[in-house]
């Protein structure tokens, strides 16, 4: 099977990542994208994730039920280490053998992943599919880094296009601690979870 990995802090998920995740399912005719919540991501200490885990991997669970051909993936959540992509990464290659992997970013992660812990062990495993985002304004900036990773790490690289959803995490938690609303910004049930958990209210 083709499979999808869509990694991030989800804190909280929203609809830009659905649509990221379903661009690349539909794009490259995936048998399924796994969303995988990071518990102890090696780029962000865990005081500066503002949810729990149980709360994160709920929302992910709430945002794509329904969708066809998305689950959760629960084995970095899982894991009291922080997770390296390589190291997940080789975890799947070796437990799924049988599996194509695709490991999907935004542009601007395509322009840090040779910075990554053991990029050389990151690339082997996987194929990456770069979305484009509004952090880089031409395609041509794309090619030449996929050019470039192709010929530093024999990596393979295509590019994702899907929508522009102009939403971030951050925005949103910024949004709700100022009292304003994120509708249309995350799925129903996810806001509605939020709601209810008083998530990323303002503390004063």
């Amino acid at each position: 099977m083709k499979i999808g990995i869509m990694g991030g802090t989800f804190d909280p998920v929203h609809n830009g990542h659905l649509a990221i995740a379903k661009a690349a399912y539909e794009q490259f005719g995936l048998d399924k994208v796994w969303f995988m919540p990071n518990g102890n991501p090696p780029h962000k200490a865990l005081a500066d994730i503002s949810s729990t885990i149980e709360d994160r991997l709920q929302m992910v669970k709430l945002a794509i039920a329904g969708c066809t051909g998305f689950r959760l993936e629960v084995y970095e959540a899982s894991r009291r280490e922080v997770s390296c992509s390589y190291e997940t990464m080789e975890h799947f290659s070796k437990t799924y053998p049988e599996n194509d992997f695709y490991f999907i970013v935004g542009a601007d992660s395509l322009f840090t992943v040779d910075k990554w812990v053991h990029p050389e062990r990151l690339f082997p495993t996987c194929t990456i599919l770069a979305a484009f985002r509004d952090e880089v304004d031409t395609k041509e900036e794309m090619d030449r880094q996929i050019d470039y990773l192709k010929k530093k790490y024999h990596a393979k690289c295509s590019l994702l296009f899907s929508p522009i959803i102009k939403v971030s995490s951050s925005e949103l938690r910024e949004r709700i601690r100022d009292g304003k609303s994120i509708q249309g910004f995350v799925p129903e049930k996810v806001e509605e979870y939020i709601k209810k958990e008083c998530l990323y209210e303002s503390q004063n």
